[in-house]
């Protein structure tokens, strides 16, 4: 019993770690802010499938940590919010936005439709957190690429959010499925019980 919670800490580490690296590696950054990064969700989900929502919602925590810390070196503290609005963004836009892709094992017994349902649903969530950051603390509004513009702080923060989140979603799915379907990464990557 010991061995085995010691081997799940040890994977869990293993896939914040890669997780963390594969943050960095960005596929495009958008002009107005935000990324896409090389499948850095997808270690998290992957473990969280695998081991379970409890483990996964851990690991998940641990990675939203060095998110955070990834932001300060963005220059979190940088940006001019008041202490309730800085208090905000680090709970929505990095503990709880993170945290939740976690979520991805919820259907993991489903075999390959719930891994991708269970994904699928982490990263809307994540997103949902990002865009109530954006409605909530930021009330954006202004230009967004090639003169659009808008007023409305819900469909800013829609179009900002939806414009990284959504390739990551696509992404994230691909890696995942290209990785569940293959024989030999699937016997790794198995669910285990």
């Amino acid at each position: 019993m010991q061995n085995q919670k010691t081997k799940i800490l040890v994977e869990g580490a293993a896939m914040v770690a890669l997780a963390t690296v594969l943050s960095f590696i960005r596929v495009f950054k958008l002009p107005w802010g935000g990324s896409v990064t090389l499948l850095s969700m997808l270690p998290i989900v992957l473990f969280s499938i695998r081991r379970g929502m409890i483990p996964g919602l851990t690991a998940a925590f641990v990675y939203s940590l060095t998110q955070f810390t990834q932001g300060i070196m963005d220059g979190l503290f940088g940006w001019g919010l008041t202490p309730g609005m800085l208090i905000a963004c680090i709970l929505l836009d990095y503990i709880g936005a993170f945290t939740v892709l976690g979520i991805a094992g919820c259907f993991r017994k489903k075999k390959l439709p719930g891994w991708i349902g269970g994904i699928t649903l982490a990263v809307t969530l994540r997103f949902f957190l990002h865009f109530l950051s954006g409605v909530v603390i930021w009330h954006s509004f202004g230009e967004l690429w090639n003169g659009f513009s808008t007023e409305n702080t819900y469909l800013y923060s829609f179009l900002y959010n939806g414009c990284y989140m959504l390739p990551e979603l696509i992404f994230t799915l691909a890696g995942a499925v290209a990785l569940l379907s293959a024989p030999q990464t699937k016997r790794l990557l198995l669910v285990e019980e």
